[in-house]
């Protein structure tokens, strides 16, 4: 172990923060396997020889943007081919289906669709609780959130307008738009999109009502390593007055690191992040965020193989079944991308782990086939 990396080493064994100088240690060092050693100390720490997965549905409702990201191959304008948005009909038929199947949980993002009225999302969520009441429901990022409160003529309500979310059925937000918090990388790769004051702006209102939130950052494009740390020490800055503000408020549960994927995009030029990265990214998000509970290694931008090897580097959660993700596709996949619970709770013991199937709020679920029930703590 180098010099450097014992003193990180001795600072994580007495549970102190790590300092952004120290993160971009560990970011250059050149023994891989001590920076994942270390990361794997605090999971196991945290977790044991615990490992999550979820049975969950993803449904993207629209793929039309108003915006045009350079790193995003998802977005459509009206008028191109493949554009599509999904009726209220047509997600309320699939909620039911994803409840039949046994899902604990759905998951809803989109584009930011300019013409659907707010009543829309609404709507939508409405249709959620009536035909599937069971599933919990994980839907709209900041960035969405923030279209919605525009096309509800409420652009300074975002408490407000998230009341009305989270009255219709919302139970949690996820941790997508977040990218990377830094001003060039903002021009440069999604301008028009909201910046990071804003993206946590939604998130902490979100926690003063009580709704637990993900987080997410986009590596491997045209961020630097320091980037990367400022974006890390925003997020758990947020977590402190969020764990400081005591029972009653809802705070950040997982961070989800994710690789940037070139293919189809603007920026494809560029060649995306290495295994190697991607094993070392996670760790470091282990490492520095000392006050999230959960990191996740989502197996749909990283291979479920890949997730294996992260449960190794830090990561406790693999995600879930998804079903179905139209957002990026690794290495040609289609709008259908689904495991079964059998392969996720096979990958998870081949790594050398307990697999425990959660909820969305991370409490261990039984289950009996499609019947399932929250375990007592």
């Amino acid at each position: 172990m180098t010099t450097s990396l014992r003193h990180i080493a001795n600072r994580i064994d007495a549970g102190a923060r790590l300092s952004l100088d120290e993160g971009l240690a560990l970011f250059r060092s050149p023994d891989l396997w001590e920076v994942c050693r270390l990361a794997q100390r605090v999971r196991e720490r945290l977790h044991g020889r615990r490992a999550y997965y979820n049975i969950n549905r993803h449904v993207n409702y629209t793929n039309i943007c108003a915006l045009s990201c350079k790193f995003c191959s998802f977005y459509r304008k009206k008028e191109d081919e493949g554009a599509y948005e999904f009726d209220v009909d047509a997600i309320r038929d699939e909620a039911g289906r994803a409840q039949e199947a046994g899902a604990t949980e759905i998951h809803i993002v989109g584009g930011l669709h300019p013409w659907l009225p707010f009543s829309y999302y609404i709507d939508m969520l409405r249709a959620i609780r009536e035909s599937a009441p069971r599933l919990h429901i994980k839907a709209f990022t900041a960035v969405e959130v923030v279209h919605l409160a525009r096309i509800a003529r409420r652009p300074n309500d975002i408490a407000g307008v998230l009341r009305d979310l989270r009255d219709a059925g919302l139970g949690s937000l996820p941790g997508g738009g977040a990218e990377v918090f830094d001003d060039r990388v903002h021009d440069e790769a999604f301008k028009g999109k909201i910046r990071s004051d804003k993206w946590l702006e939604v998130h902490r209102e979100a926690h003063r009502l009580g709704m637990n939130t993900n987080a997410t950052i986009l590596y491997g494009h045209i961020e630097s390593l320091e980037d990367r740390l400022h974006h890390m020490d925003l997020l758990r800055t947020q977590q402190d007055d969020a764990i400081a503000a005591g029972a009653g408020s809802g705070r950040f549960q997982t961070i989800i690191p994710l690789p940037f994927i070139p293919d189809e995009s603007e920026l494809e030029y560029l060649p995306g992040p290495s295994g190697v990265e991607n094993l070392r990214m996670l760790a470091v998000c282990r490492l520095m965020l000392d006050n999230f509970p959960h990191v996740k290694a989502f197996w749909i931008m990283q291979t479920l193989e890949m997730a294996e090897l992260m449960l190794q580097a830090g990561a406790d959660d693999i995600d879930g079944t998804v079903v179905w993700y139209d957002i990026t596709k690794v290495g040609g996949a289609g709008t259908h991308q689904e495991t079964d619970v059998n392969r996720l709770r096979r990958a998870i013991r081949d790594a050398g782990f307990e697999p425990i199937e959660r909820d969305t709020l991370y409490r261990p679920v039984m289950r009996d086939g499609a019947t399932w029930e929250v375990a007592e703590a």
